[in-house]
Order: structure tokens, then sequence, then C-alpha cells
């Protein structure tokens, strides 16, 4: 029994921060963020630099991870720039294989990337659903399977999912939330195999409306439309998902494993 004055308990494999505050710092750490060419990859490596961890960046449009990595390096980290498209194996295994050459090891792994589609299931075509599937499903467990093979205890790995798992949202996304609910089961599963054999917490973010390439495909009205489903009533700032993500990846987040965390201004209690 804790109580009040109690000192908070600590696994024997972690570091015991001396202040709250200090439990969200990363220093010292690794984390490779995939998707980080736009949006909230974005804003994702930058909240993690900001708490002090190197950050290697993943990306299809490889050109495009310069800006991303100016954002880690003026926060006073290293980054690394790599051209990955998770939907193939052996370029998850290869971001993997240069960040343990440039760093040594790899404490994070946030699997962001991902696509989405909006076409009605009776005229949605294979390739369109599979695409999906590939990058937004298996893309992260392809990630997670290379990170799981090098992380060290007291590690985390943090999939991107969305509401769209939980919920619906009023368009035809039948292949997006298949897979953010596929990923949502992934996480249980490989919290379950990974927490307590190798001390890899994994867990899910369900992020709401928030900023990004996707939702600026979404027909005009739209979000909206959707506004009186929130109770926040107003869309997510980036900064507000980077800092869940800072959260789970930090020893803050250190009780936490196989759980996936709606950050969506309530949308999924409504």
């Amino acid at each position: 029994m804790i109580g009040p004055g109690s000192p908070l308990p600590y696994d024997a494999r972690m570091s015991t921060p001396s202040t709250v505050p200090d439990m969200f710092r990363l220093d010292g750490k690794v984390a490779i963020v995939t998707g980080a060419s736009s949006g909230l990859g974005v804003a994702f490596a930058q909240g993690l630099a900001e708490a002090g961890a190197d950050v290697v960046l993943g990306a299809r449009r490889v050109d495009r991870l310069a800006d991303t990595a100016k954002l880690v390096e003026a926060a006073g980290r290293k980054a690394l720039c790599v051209a990955t498209d998770v939907a193939r194996p052996e370029d998850c295994t290869n971001i993997v294989a240069l960040a343990m050459e440039e760093f040594g090891h790899v404490d994070v792994l946030v699997n962001n990337a991902g696509i989405g589609t909006a076409v009605p299931a009776t005229r949605e075509s294979v390739e369109q659903f599979t695409n999906v599937i590939d990058v937004n499903l298996n893309g992260c467990y392809w990630m997670a399977q290379a990170c799981g093979r090098v992380m060290g205890e007291g590690s985390s790995i943090i999939n991107i999912s969305s509401v769209l798992g939980i919920t619906t949202a009023g368009l035809p996304q039948a292949a997006y939330a298949a897979s953010k609910a596929g990923l949502n089961g992934l996480t249980r599963d490989l919290a379950q195999q990974w927490t307590g054999r190798k001390g890899i917490r994994v867990n899910s973010i369900a992020p709401g409306f928030f900023a990004s390439e996707m939702t600026e495909q979404y027909p005009p009205g739209y979000l909206e439309s959707q506004q009186g489903r929130i109770p926040a009533g107003r869309k997510g700032d980036p900064r507000e998902l980077a800092a869940a993500v800072v959260f789970l990846a930090s020893p803050a987040g250190g009780y936490v494993t196989g759980q996936t965390l709606a950050v969506d201004g309530g949308m999924t209690i409504t």
C-alpha cells in the first residue's frame, strides 16, 4: 500500500528520476519516427528532441526530411534521415540497422507512417484496400519486429492509431478503420509478449482531429460538421499529441503498457 508521502515505486530496471518533471526527460535516448516528413511526424520528432532524444527520421519522401532534421538539431539533438517505406520489411530492417550503426541503441519507436482512403466499400479496389493495410498495419508490425530484436529493457513502442479504430466519423473509410482497429489489437498482443520478457512497453495513441495532410483531403465542411461530436469544441494542437508521445516514451509512462490512449477532445465518449 502506498500512502501519502510514500516514495513512488520504480522497477529496479529503471533509473530513478529525481523529480516528476525529470520523469519526462529522454536524455541519452534514441528514437525512430516513421512518417517524419510532414504533419504529425514532424511534431513527434521535434517533441522527442526537445525532451532530449536523438531522432532517426524515416519517410518515403526523404528529401523532405531535411526540414524535420533542422528542427531536431535546433533542439540540440542529432538527426539521421533514412529513406523508408514501411510496407517493405527490408526497409524497416535497414532503418533500424542504420540507427544501431550510428547510435548503438534504439530506445523508442513511434510508428507514425500512414495513409488513408475514403472510398465507398462497394467500389474500393483490392489494391486500394491492401495498400492501406500494408502501410498502416503491416508496416507497423515490420517496424516493431525490427526494433523488438534490438531494444533493451525500458524501451517503448508507440503506435499511432486513430479514433477511427474505435468509432466512425461519417466518411467511408473501411480500409483505414480496419487498419487502425487492427493496430490496437497488435499493440495489446506485443505488449503481452514483450513487456514482461523484454522490458519493452507497447502502447498506441488514437488521435482525434489534428491538422495533417490527411485532414487536408477531407471534403469541404467535413471537419466543421464533426465539431459537435467533440466536447472540447476544437481540433487538437499537434503539440498536445507530441506531449502524449513523450509521456509514453519516457519513464513517466513506465507503468503503462498495452493501452490505446485516445487524444481526441472527448470525441470517443460521445
